[in-house]
């Protein structure tokens, strides 16, 4: 659609229970916006009936268009593919599982309408989540502003829309560990949120346990901060400090208030131990940072898409993201 005002970008896990009722409230949601829109739906690797059911809906309705990823690249990724394959004037980025009410939509094109180039939709509610869940958010979004030099905005996910110029912009950014909702505070703009109760997940089961949180956690953490190191140098100092102080004591005690032997074995052990067990944290931190550059220089490309469907132009490989040209 080449006067396509508005794309939808919702990526997809494993989502045939839930996909039945995002379409009923995705229909009355075009037909309030009452402008040219297209919605793609970036299956990122599922193995139940989503791939089939999306499918035949890209097939028969030319609104709708169906991305499907070789296999699980994550959610991050899969929104940047959404990104890539949007030819919207503004696009907005949505899960399927309806815990964020695309309703809210209709405010956030309010905003962009105003001159604003992101819109995100912060979520002021939280109650359909479990009290764990609720602690960890409210604890990771303050520490990763705290830790961060930008200014992430606070109980934001990756419900946001955004603005052509602003996309763009995104889409030159080229770094493999991608933390979305980070990076799109990172390319500035004007940028303003709308507020909204977040829901319950209206069928299936979440797709985001414990460890996809963690991981989604460190990345954001290591791709904006160096937090992390220059802790790991205060800590170096702080350990080294207190061992060179150590050892002159010992020294100092064996030459002039003992008979030259230097008791004290058990804390001997215990300080090493102890000096081990912070070099090897110290090692991992530094190993993290490590292992993401090690990520970047590989250059492979971001995804692989296996099929489109509702697209003009077909594709196998998905090109790597534009890198900035050297100086």
């Amino acid at each position: 659609m080449a006067d396509t005002v508005f794309s939808f970008v919702i990526p997809v896990f494993n989502e045939e229970a839930v996909i039945p009722l995002l379409l009923r409230r995705m229909e009355r949601l075009l037909a309030a916006v009452g402008e040219p829109a297209e919605v793609i739906f970036v299956d990122d690797g599922s193995s139940d009936s989503s791939p089939t059911f999306l499918a035949n809906l890209a097939r028969g309705d030319e609104r709708y268009c169906y991305l499907r990823l070789a296999r699980n690249f994550g959610h991050q990724i899969a929104i940047t593919a959404g990104l890539e394959a949007a030819r919207g004037k503004a696009v907005i980025i949505m899960d399927a599982d309806l815990q964020d009410p695309p309703e809210t939509v209709l405010a956030m094109i309010a905003e962009w309408r105003k001159g604003f180039e992101v819109v995100h939709a912060q979520r002021i509610s939280r109650a359909a989540e479990t009290p764990l869940k609720r602690v960890t958010a409210h604890l990771f979004y303050r520490l990763i502003n705290r830790l961060s030099a930008i200014d992430i905005p606070r109980d934001v996910g990756d419900f946001r829309l955004v603005d052509r110029v602003a996309v763009d912009a995104f889409l030159q950014l080229p770094e493999a560990n991608r933390y979305v909702r980070g990076m799109f505070a990172w390319i500035g703009f004007r940028q303003t949120v709308v507020q909204y109760e977040r829901e319950a997940r209206a069928a299936g089961v979440s797709k985001y346990p414990l460890r996809k949180m963690l991981s989604l956690a460190t990345s954001a953490i290591i791709s904006f901060s160096d937090a992390p190191l220059r802790l790991a140098i205060w800590i170096g100092a702080v350990v080294s400090a207190a061992s060179l102080a150590y050892g002159g004591y010992a020294l100092l005690r064996a030459l002039f208030w003992s008979n030259g032997l230097v008791d004290g074995w058990a804390s001997t052990v215990v300080v090493i131990s102890l000096l081990s067990g912070v070099n090897m944290l110290l090692t991992g931190v530094v190993g993290l940072y490590v292992g993401r550059i090690h990520a970047e220089v590989k250059g492979r490309p971001l995804y692989i898409v296996s099929r489109k469907i509702g697209f003009e132009a077909e594709a196998v490989v998905a090109p790597r993201v534009t890198r900035r040209a050297s100086a």
